[in-house]
């Protein structure tokens, strides 16, 4: 079957949002999306900001489901279907609204940009020295091949199928998540955990729990980035090395994997330091208080302390122990260029330890929360790899449906 081939322009309506101007802006305050909110193939709605919209700009700059919205700068073309997952959204300027025509299925259409983001189709049309953007009128030239309505629905279909799977398993993944919390704040902070009605509490802390400094009951472990200029320290690189925004991205408790790797000369010649699975990772510079648990055997960049447990059972309560008391870490933080947790100071930090067969019936139930997890997001990494390798074929007309 024959595909037709038109710019974006003639087949979508595309729109960039509002400038951001406290001084100029009036109207209802609203939330809006920026350029950090949007990923590939998805949105992070943490941390959301608002703006003022007046009402003449509600369908300018507002979001219906269905809507791709697309990143104009920072990685240009990173983009998402926005399903209304909050009522009243608006985009901020360095975002481009899409519109679909009646001629094309809105998720033709994403899957269709998704397939040239990750061919590199947008950087001939990219502009700026240091950082990069689509204008509009870049954007306006991109060449959208599309079969009849039909066949697009059947692709998008077949697509979305996977899509779906991802979806649904992070859902999963989220409720473990919040059923781990629970459980610790049930335990640890309402002070309910098994056997509390026998035990006496003074001061808030149960009898046999104490204080303890993070330095004498567990290793605090730097990082370090080999340099970039020497290619044998990153090229066919096995070794996870994470960075801050591998574990800001991640939004889940366990961390598997990391965008980039090095070699095991890379890792020699740096600074950086393996730390094996259970190990405890936190963003100690810039952005402090950001937690995963290793999955597997990692390394990391200066950005992090990695606090590896003494007696690994401690692992998972450290974890959200700490979490717990975040705000707090953050106040140790000192430098005039961007706030940074020494590991010295870091290692002065206390921590409450409940005793060890509390501590121990706590990880056991722990421990399979996050094999559970590790599963989910192993399953992810394979759908979203048969996807990939799906989507090229099907966007080609190469493969019927």
């Amino acid at each position: 079957m024959k595909w037709t081939t038109k710019h974006l322009a003639d087949v979508a309506d595309f729109y960039l949002g509002k400038m951001l101007d406290e001084m100029k802006n009036k109207g209802e305050s609203l939330p809006y999306l920026a350029n950090i909110n949007v990923r590939w193939g998805d949105f992070d709605l943490d941390n959301l900001r608002k703006m003022r919209f007046e009402n003449d700009e509600m369908d300018r700059y507002g979001l219906k489901h269905g809507d791709i919205v697309m990143c104009e700068g920072g990685e240009p073309g990173r983009c998402a279907i926005w399903k209304d997952s909050m009522p009243g959204m608006m985009i901020q300027k360095a975002l481009h609204r899409i519109r679909p025509h009646d001629c094309l299925d809105h998720r033709f259409l994403f899957y269709s940009l998704l397939h040239k983001g990750k061919l590199g189709g947008f950087t001939p049309l990219l502009t700026g020295a240091t950082i990069k953007h689509l204008p509009r009128e870049k954007l306006a030239k991109v060449e959208i091949s599309f079969p009849k309505l039909e066949l697009q629905c059947h692709i998008a279909d077949t697509l979305s199928a996977y899509d779906d799977l991802i979806e649904n398993n992070r859902r999963r993944m989220a409720l473990l998540e919040e059923a781990a919390r629970q459980l610790y704040r049930e335990w640890f902070v309402r002070l309910r955990f098994p056997g509390y009605e026998h035990i006496r509490i003074t001061d808030g802390v149960p009898e046999g729990w104490e204080w303890k400094r993070i330095g004498d009951i567990a290793d605090c472990v730097g990082g370090g980035t080999p340099s970039t200029s020497v290619s044998a320290y990153w090229e066919d690189g096995n070794i996870t090395w994470v960075t801050p925004t591998d574990v800001t991205r991640n939004k889940h408790l366990v961390l598997l994997d990391s965008e980039k790797k090095i070699t095991e000369v890379g890792l020699k010649a740096s600074s950086a330091k393996l730390v094996p699975a259970h190990a405890i990772l936190m963003t100690s510079r810039a952005s402090v208080g950001f937690f995963a648990i290793t999955g597997r055997e990692v390394c990391t960049n200066q950005g992090f302390i990695s606090i590896v447990p003494q007696d690994p059972t401690l692992s998972s309560y450290l974890l959200f122990h700490m979490s717990e008391r975040v705000e707090e870490i953050r106040s140790m933080g000192s430098g005039s260029t961007y706030p940074e947790v020494s590991r010295g100071k870091f290692r002065e930090f206390e921590v409450l330890i409940p005793k060890h067969p509390l501590i121990s019936a706590f990880n056991e139930q722990i421990i399979e929360i996050i094999k559970q997890i590790k599963i989910l997001k192993q399953l992810n990494e394979r759908l979203r790899a048969a996807r990939d390798l799906l989507l090229p074929r099907l966007m080609s007309g190469e493969i019927a449906v």
